[in-house]
């Protein structure tokens, strides 16, 4: 015969049939109303996530003067990189320089695989800083170098993309040809140089003899926000706790009952102590 003081195993009848009494339906109603609490809290954290990482991202299409963009004499940042900025002042007519081997981007942000010409004029700006503007493209490095030789320095107003400067490779010297837009590189070029920008800008607007080059938007990855997401999951384990805190005192009601049977069982079997 088990002990009185032995745990009982699990009987599954016996648990079904006390978790079907109106007393233990009722906790489970409740349990349930929490749990689906606690679900509500985690989808809304999940949706805090997802509106946290939609709103974080940049808009780059807004027009900016590039003056509160960047600055000159500084590194562009990922988030620098790509916006739309405005900036005025005056092309330096004898600074420009043609760069090879550049791909244009077609209107919808595909490349269309032809590599042509850039040409590349030095933008004094009103405050005296120098930039690098890409400023058209061309198939042929003749048209390139013929619209370089017509431009003017007359004041002009520039839109476009503001990009990174890029590195220029170890073939580029090999060859003796430029096609990566390294503004750092470009200050050997140019007669005079004020305050450089780290990065350049993709002129919205053509010179005559050149086609626009295209710049798209950047990318940007949509990153959610962690602590809202391990806040869901929290929820997420509350709620199932709430089941497994009602499965378990169930298990005690039976077991409890178990044991109730098993001691009146017991003192029925032992002599009775009275005289």
């Amino acid at each position: 015969m088990a002990s009185s003081d032995e745990r009982p195993a699990f009987d599954g009848r016996r648990w079904w049939s006390i978790a079907r009494t109106p007393r233990w339906i009722g906790a489970l109603l409740l349990v349930m109303a929490i749990a689906a609490t606690f679900a509500a809290l985690a989808q809304w954290q999940l949706g805090r996530a997802v509106l946290t990482a939609t709103t974080e991202k940049l808009d780059t299409e807004k027009v900016l003067p590039l003056s509160q963009v960047d600055r000159p004499q500084t590194a562009v940042t990922g988030d620098e990189a790509g916006r739309r900025v405005s900036v005025s002042g005056a092309v330096v007519p004898g600074d420009t320089v043609v760069l090879s081997d550049r791909v244009r981007v077609g209107t919808a942000g595909e490349v269309d695989g032809r590599a042509g010409y850039w040409v590349v004029g030095h933008l004094v700006d009103d405050d005296g800083d120098s930039l690098a503007v890409a400023l058209g493209w061309t198939a042929t490095r003749a048209a390139a170098e013929k619209a370089a030789a017509g431009l003017d320095a007359e004041p002009r107003s520039i839109r476009g993309r503001y990009m990174p400067g890029e590195a220029p490779t170890d073939d580029e010297f090999e060859k003796g040809q430029r096609s990566a837009l390294a503004p750092a590189a470009l200050i050997n070029e140019w007669a005079e140089v004020g305050p450089v920008y780290g990065g350049y800008v993709v002129d919205d607007e053509p010179i005559a003899g050149t086609r626009q080059i295209v710049a798209p938007p950047p990318e940007q990855d949509a990153a959610l926000n962690v602590l809202n997401i391990f806040y869901a999951i929290e929820w997420v384990i509350f709620a199932g706790f709430a089941f497994y805190l009602w499965y378990r005192l169930v298990r005690d009601a039976m077991e409890r009952e178990i044991l109730a049977e098993r001691e009146a069982a017991e003192a029925a079997g032992e002599p009775s102590s009275r005289p």
